[in-house]
């Protein structure tokens, strides 16, 4: 009970006016002590009025603490800007004595207010040292009360930089978080390794084995290196991989917020991370002006990808954003994000892509200039179950939306697709290539120009990989991947839909834009490193279990960035895809006929598709029959 108590008045900032009742305490203790050693220790100085200047500068000091508001800051985060307002305030008393007693002498009105000038002199630099120390005195010993009953996380830091000691000061001086205790260093420069650095020391990475960690009980260890390229931080996450200990890294510089590294900004290193790339930078002038006063519609906006296009859109001067789709709860999460944000002139609309009605109506409801098209079914095993959807959500209703677009002369169309459309092997990847040719045909009557993005695998989206696994870590396992060499590439969903703006900044239509998404992924590691930064160990805390491949899926994702299949464009980050040359008369009757499957199975169905995409080949599925048939 005591100790709780305790530790909750040490947890407890300081009130203002008990840290300046302190603060005066202390000037008026160093004006006594001031004068004893002007007077060489000797008590004999009341002749000089000493009593009556004690409440003077009792008064003075506290209006001189008033003015630059030293009492307000928080002991236990003292730093230098707590030092300085110190310093401003006690030069103030020191101006303000030193005038008083000109005055009281020049004008002999009395010397009960006038302190000698040595008196004065030695009583600021006593303030200066007394105040500021004791300030960092209260701090350390609040530290060390807090410590006292926590048991420390042990951490390494991996860096003997710059931002390796700067990280080690943050986190030994930063008193909210007090649980971690750093005991010593990781580097691989030979110069330093052995040495000691603020008397912690620097080891070599292959000392930092298994027994290491569990003798010395080392919790945690930090990556602090500035500029870390992904490949090199990947090497030092796959070399503790092995280890029972948590890896966390440090923001780079231009992400410190007002300069400054804070505890809470060093975070545990996100698979994101590990990407064997550099992420895409994209700053395009002319994207504000494309949207700018610009009325724009954004189809799936409760999904992953519109959401977030909605978001980045929001950050432009538009006119008006229009928020479509038939999930109503998600739809409602993006509405009250964009109210928290204090985003202005937007609309929801709930509707169905599928009713071209209700399209219609909205079409004519607002003055769409710019479409963003992300409503789509994208589940590949689901929609290889369900041709009849994906053809109904993909195919038809994109065709509602595009044929809407071009009747009400709509500038801009902007298609977000995805590589499994390259020489598909699923009705989801073949169902999206349809969409494609369709979009590719409109464009020719000039009237509105259709523009597609090819997406690879989107960290994070809704139903991707890695929310699946983290969920399945959670659950205790075991985590499931279809195969052992199974790989795909990787964006964020920041790049991606930046992606999808500035294809609709440099598109002329017609385009399908695709871009440079570095070195694959092998699932299987990822699911590796994936329980490595939870925490756990593979495979004893939690295995993987291979379930084979599911219908339709690749072992391998096409290399859509190959020079060979695409053309360069000013961003040599991106590039336009080279795609099968197509009859558009014929595949636009095919289209609409396929519109029509109501009375069609799925085998019909999957045919129709398999006549417009002729590279469109199943794989692991029921209608690898089709094919066989045709090659026959």
């Amino acid at each position: 009970m005591l100790k709780s108590f305790f530790l909750k008045g040490a947890n407890a900032s300081v009130g203002r006016w008990v840290v300046l009742l302190i603060d005066t305490s202390i000037v008026l203790q160093t004006f006594f002590i001031a004068y004893l050693i002007n007077f060489n220790f000797e008590l004999n100085f009341q002749q000089f009025g000493f009593f009556s200047q004690i409440g003077l500068v009792t008064v003075l000091a506290i209006l001189s603490f008033l003015i630059v508001g030293s009492y307000k800051g928080t002991v236990r985060q003292t730093g230098t800007k707590d030092a300085l307002n110190v310093f401003y305030g006690v030069t103030i008393l020191f101006f303000i004595l030193a005038v008083i007693t000109k005055m009281d002498r020049e004008f002999n009105i009395t010397i009960r207010f006038a302190v000698p000038y040595s008196v004065i002199t030695i009583h600021y630099l006593l303030n200066i040292i007394a105040l500021i120390a004791s300030r960092y005195i209260f701090k350390r010993v609040i530290f060390r009360v807090l410590n006292r009953y926590k048991a420390p996380v042990k951490t390494l830091i991996y860096g003997v930089g710059d931002a390796g000691l700067l990280t080690y000061a943050t986190i030994n001086n930063d008193l909210n978080n007090t649980s971690n205790l750093v005991v010593g260093f990781i580097d691989d420069d030979k110069r330093k390794i052995g040495k000691k650095y603020n008397r912690l020391k620097v080891f070599k990475p292959t000392a930092i084995t298994y027994d290491y960690i569990t003798k010395n009980n080392i919790q945690e260890i930090i990556v602090s290196i500035q500029n870390i390229k992904p490949y090199r931080l990947m090497e030092i996450v796959d070399s503790m991989l092995s280890l029972p200990v948590k890896v966390k890294i440090v923001p780079p510089i231009d992400k410190w917020i007002d300069g400054d590294l804070s505890i809470g900004q060093i975070e545990e290193v996100k698979i994101e991370d590990l990407l064997n790339r550099a992420p895409i930078q994209i700053s395009n002038p002319i994207l504000q002006k494309e949207l700018n006063e610009k009325v724009v519609l954004i189809t799936g906006a409760a999904g992953s990808i519109g959401s977030e296009i909605a978001h980045q859109v929001a950050n432009y001067n538009y006119k008006h954003i229009i928020l479509l789709d038939q999930a109503e709860s998600d739809l409602y999460d993006v509405q009250q994000s964009f109210i928290r944000k204090n985003v202005k002139n937007f609309s929801i609309e709930v509707a169905d892509i599928r009713n071209e009605l209700r399209m219609s109506e909205i079409f004519k409801k607002y003055s769409i200039e710019l479409v963003f098209h992300a409503a789509a079914y994208k589940h590949v095993p689901l929609m290889e179950e369900n041709p009849y959807e994906a053809v109904k959500v993909n195919i038809y209703g994109t065709r509602i939306v595009m044929d809407l677009a071009l009747k009400n002369n709509v500038e801009k169309f902007v298609m977000v697709s995805t590589d499994k459309a390259v020489n598909p092997t699923n009705v989801m990847g073949a169902t999206k290539r349809v969409a494609e040719i369709y979009a590719s045909c409109l464009n020719t009557q000039r009237k509105t120009k259709f523009i597609t993005t090819r997406f690879g695998n989107v960290l994070g989206s809704n139903g991707s990989v890695i929310p699946l696994f983290k969920k399945q870590i959670s659950e205790g396992g075991p985590i499931q991947v279809t195969h052992n060499d199974i790989t795909r590439y990787f964006m964020t969903i920041t790049e991606a839909c930046s992606l999808v703006l500035e294809a609709g900044v440099m598109g002329k239509g017609g385009e399908v834009y695709v871009f440079d998404m570095g070195e694959s992924v092998k699932i299987y590691d990822l699911a590796k490193k994936m329980i490595h930064l939870s925490g756990l160990r593979f495979p004893e805390d939690i295995d993987i279990k291979i379930i084979g491949l599911r219908p339709g899926e690749k072992l391998y994702e096409e290399l859509l960035s190959s020079k060979e299949n695409t053309i360069p464009t000013y961003n040599e980050k991106i590039m336009i895809a080279k795609v099968s040359p197509f009859d558009c008369n014929s595949a636009r009757d095919k289209i609409q006929r396929l519109s029509l499957l109501d009375n069609m199975d799925n085998l019909e169905i999957v045919s129709s598709i398999k006549e417009i995409v002729p590279e469109y080949i199943s794989n692991n599925s029921v209608y690898e029959t089709l094919d066989k048939v045709s090659s026959e």
